[in-house]
């Protein structure tokens, strides 16, 4: 399944994509795409549906209707970084001996379309296209041999960057990750059962039609089960929390010289089988 939330937003309606490519309403099955409707007897309830006979939505997908982000009611965005080791290389950073763990503000978090604001003052906003992992059975301690039993589905990300404010702002990279719109989400959650391995997946980033990231999750310093597993071991993962699990080479920061996003300029972003992301940015 493509599940989604579509209309203006903060009004977001829960919804799923049919096999045409059409949004068919899930109002009046569930109230959204979120917490205990991504546990897995919730997910199974879904697939039985007849998508068929749902209420049939008016408009294109990210053309004429908005998407929001494609899990709503996030308790939890969760990010790794340095996660390959070219990127790392790139950035000037040695490969992590663990996981590098940082937060992405859930008033971050918007739709795959939306423009991306600058921050005001910002002179190094960078693009991070990223497959992000979104729970579904929560727990603690969970073994690695069991961790994707606890994934609902997977999604696009762009962890959109301020990198002054993320290495020079005497603090965590938290300052330079969380700001207003950095985190475009969707367009769809897709279900882990059409996701057969996380780890052999294409995924790429063009600003204003120049491709600058082109990568693939098999190049994964810690893969998907491992960082499920090590994050347990710090919090409890609850459903609806998101991973983003890292990204590729090819951010403005490794660029040389290095190139930052300025207003007026158009990302593209894709993970293989999970959707297209379109933004533009603007200044806040």
């Amino acid at each position: 399944m493509k599940l989604l939330r579509y209309g203006p937003m903060g009004q977001e309606k829960p919804g799923v994509l049919d096999d045409q490519g059409r949004v068919r309403d899930l109002s009046a099955v569930v109230s959204d795409i979120a917490g205990a409707v991504l546990l897995p007897a919730s997910l199974d309830k879904l697939r039985s549906l007849k998508v068929e006979d749902l209420p049939l939505v008016a408009g294109v997908p990210q053309q004429g209707l908005r998407l929001g982000a494609c899990v709503g009611q996030v308790g939890k965005c969760i990010c790794i970084g340095l996660n390959y080791a070219d990127h790392a290389a790139e950035s000037g950073m040695p490969v992590p001996p663990e996981p590098v763990v940082f937060n992405k503000w859930t008033s971050a978090l918007c739709g795959p379309d939306d423009a991306v604001q600058i921050p005001r003052g910002s002179v190094k906003t960078d693009w991070e296209v990223e497959l992000a992992v979104v729970i579904g059975q929560g727990g603690r301690y969970i073994t690695e041999a069991d961790a994707m039993h606890h994934v609902a589905g997977y999604c696009v990300m762009n962890d959109v960057s301020e990198r002054d404010y993320q290495l020079n702002r005497s603090g965590t990279w938290d300052k330079g990750k969380g700001c207003d719109t950095f985190g475009p989400l969707g367009p769809w959650l897709v279900t882990a059962d059409e996701v057969p391995d996380p780890q052999h997946l294409a995924l790429w980033l063009e600003v204003d039609g120049k491709r600058l990231q082109n990568g693939s999750t098999a190049t994964m310093v810690y893969q998907v089960p491992f960082l499920i597993s090590y994050l347990s071991q710090f919090m409890s993962l609850q459903p609806g929390d998101v991973i983003s699990t890292g990204t590729p080479p090819g951010v403005g920061m490794g660029q040389k010289p290095p190139v930052f996003l300025r207003a007026g300029q158009t990302m593209r972003l894709s993970v293989d089988g999970l959707g297209v992301q379109t933004q533009n940015t603007v200044l806040a």
